[in-house]
């Protein structure tokens, strides 16, 4: 016993030690107070003198900890200095079992190893934060390393990290070397790397795919967007027919300008537009037009006459109504088509054009901008992220990135550092949203589990305009109901406020290093649940390594230091003073 309450002020005790009893290692001890048969636990928050202020934290009951406070303890309750051999019953697991726990690391306080029931932890959503250089990128490594270093490793893990930087190969290239079943695979966005090269078929982009790709603001482009994905389906499918449905929307066009009621002038400068765009070898300006006894190409046929009006209009509308096809004729469509971005741009040509959007200058613009952009994904260096040698469905698809050959492959790289952020943006959600789509459709519900790790999440889990578009952001919607389909999201992330309220707030697990910009600290107040006054403070003097650990997994807020990975990250600092000396 070192002593007995003196006051009780809601969840905080006051106790008066015992004479001769050394106070002075005592902050951020664990205390049992034994009142009425209950075994309630405390912990020692500041001393002054021979007086000890604790809050209480939860009890003991048939020899587990329960967190939170019920009963309070009655003055002059005798308090015990909790035994370290008991200490693990507060701030780690009791009995570790390498199957189902894995090490965090060693809390220093007590110097007591911290060990973490794995689905308590890793079936539901969690983040990781810290400021710069706090010692985040060595944790997350240190972290996955203490589960592939078991001695029964997860050898049917899938953890797909989204790497900002390309950090994490040095950290987990060498896990075979481990285990010959372990296994690492690494995709790039670097050009010069075509072996290792992100592909993505652009068959498999879907209408919500595209609008994020091509940055859709108004829920109205997904219609042009939908015409060009079956218009780009239908002219791969049936090649030999592919000039006559080209030939039928120009031709529908052009009878809606030529009948259009316009002026004269109008009408010719709008066909030529038109023609000048859209062509085909039988549809173009030079197109020759046969009558009994001469013939004109189509541009001699839109000469206007002295009384304003285009002199062969009855011959023109006939002679484009005979490319129109009947409808029955444009329903089939392979089903095992392939193509790339250069196909759908030519599709997004032919959409806008069989929408009639030339009817109205606002929607042609509106829709227009789409084009630009997929013309431009086509004609750039980016095109090549979209190109597959051969057909996969979404499924096989996946396959191939996680088991190709069946061969499971724990951890997949995606190193998304050679492209800019918006692009990187985009390729991170339309991934999340396939892997989503594929586990929701799994015919036994969670049976084949995906973790998504985001370093640097907060460029893409954001507060977008998705909602107003698509009507949902992808990453709300996994953090809402990823769970319980088994694909779970870890956010990496420096700059917390920046981050999706809906996402972070629906994470269950933190581990939390050094976090000291006021903007983010005070996030992290509002928005995570059960988090208190005290953890905020400690999180703006915390040390590099050093974390605060809350959330499901834990049974109060503990304080760990995680041992140095090996082999590191890339993540070290620049070595400046190296380098400005080099020639010394």
């Amino acid at each position: 016993m070192i002593g007995k309450v003196l006051e009780i002020d809601n969840e905080t005790i006051n106790v008066i030690l015992d004479d001769g009893v050394n106070q002075g290692n005592l902050v951020n001890q664990y205390l049992i107070i034994n009142s009425a048969n209950k075994l309630l636990v405390g912990e020692v928050v500041n001393i002054k003198g021979k007086n000890i202020n604790a809050k209480l934290i939860g009890e003991i009951i048939d020899n587990e900890f329960v967190f939170g406070v019920i009963n309070r303890p009655n003055v002059d309750s005798k308090v015990y200095l909790m035994a370290k051999d008991k200490i693990p019953l507060i701030i780690s697991v009791t009995q570790f079992d390498d199957s189902k726990d894995f090490y965090l690391g060693m809390n220093p306080v007590h110097d007591i190893p911290i060990g973490v029931n794995i689905n308590k932890f890793f079936s539901q959503h969690y983040s990781i934060l810290g400021s710069t250089g706090s010692g985040k990128s060595c944790g997350v490594a240190r972290i996955f390393q203490n589960i592939f270093y078991k001695k029964v490793p997860p050898l049917d893990m899938h953890l797909c990290i989204f790497d900002a930087y390309g950090e994490y190969n040095k950290a987990f290239s060498g896990l075979s070397n481990l285990n010959p079943n372990l296994h690492f695979k690494a995709y790039s966005t670097n050009l010069e790397n075509q072996d290792s090269l992100i592909r993505l078929p652009a068959w498999l982009l879907s209408v919500d795919d595209l609008a994020l790709l091509l940055e859709a603001d108004k829920p109205s482009q997904l219609l042009i967007i939908e015409k060009a994905l079956s218009l780009v389906r239908l002219f791969k499918s049936n090649s030999e027919q592919v000039e006559a449905y080209k030939n039928d929307i120009i031709a529908r066009a052009i009878l809606d300008v030529l009948l259009s009621g316009r002026p004269a002038s109008q009408i010719r400068d709008q066909v030529f537009s038109v023609l000048s765009v859209y062509r085909t070898n039988e549809l173009n300006l030079d197109t020759l037009i046969y009558q009994p006894g001469y013939t004109r190409n189509l541009k001699q046929c839109l000469l206007i006459d002295k009384t304003g009006k285009i002199t062969e209009m009855e011959l023109l509308i006939a002679f484009f109504n005979q490319f129109v096809l009947e409808d029955t004729r444009r329903d089939t469509v392979d089903e095992y088509v392939t193509y790339n971005l250069m196909d759908l741009d030519d599709a997004f040509n032919f959409a806008l054009v069989s929408e009639g959007v030339l009817k109205s200058d606002h929607v042609y613009d509106e829709y227009n901008t789409l084009r630009v952009r997929i013309h431009a994904l086509a004609n750039g260096d980016y095109h090549h992220y979209f190109e597959f040698d051969h057909y996969v469905d979404r499924d096989t698809y996946i396959k191939e990135l996680l088991m190709p050959n069946g061969v499971n492959i724990q951890i997949v790289n995606f190193n998304i550092n050679y492209v800019d952020d918006r692009f990187a943006k985009n390729l991170v959600k339309i991934y999340s949203k396939m892997f989503f789509d594929y586990e929701k459709e799994l015919k036994d519900r969670g049976t084949f589990p995906i973790h998504l790790l985001l370093e640097e999440a907060h460029r893409y889990v954001q507060n977008d305009n998705d909602v107003n578009v698509l009507g949902y952001n992808i990453f709300d919607r996994i953090t809402k109901e990823g769970r319980k389909y088994g694909l779970i999201l870890g956010l990496i992330s420096q700059r917390p406020s920046e981050l999706s309220e809906t996402c972070i707030s629906q994470c269950a697990n933190f581990i939390i290093f050094k976090t000291t910009h006021y903007r983010d600290t005070e996030y992290i107040r509002k928005i995570i649940p059960n988090i208190t006054e005290d953890i905020v403070k400690q999180l703006k003097i915390l040390q590099p390594g050093n974390c605060l650990a809350f959330g499901s997994a834990f049974k109060v807020p503990v304080l760990v230091r995680l041992d140095m990975p090996d082999p590191s990250p890339n993540s070290d600092s620049v070595d400046v003073s190296s380098e400005w000396f080099s020639r010394v």
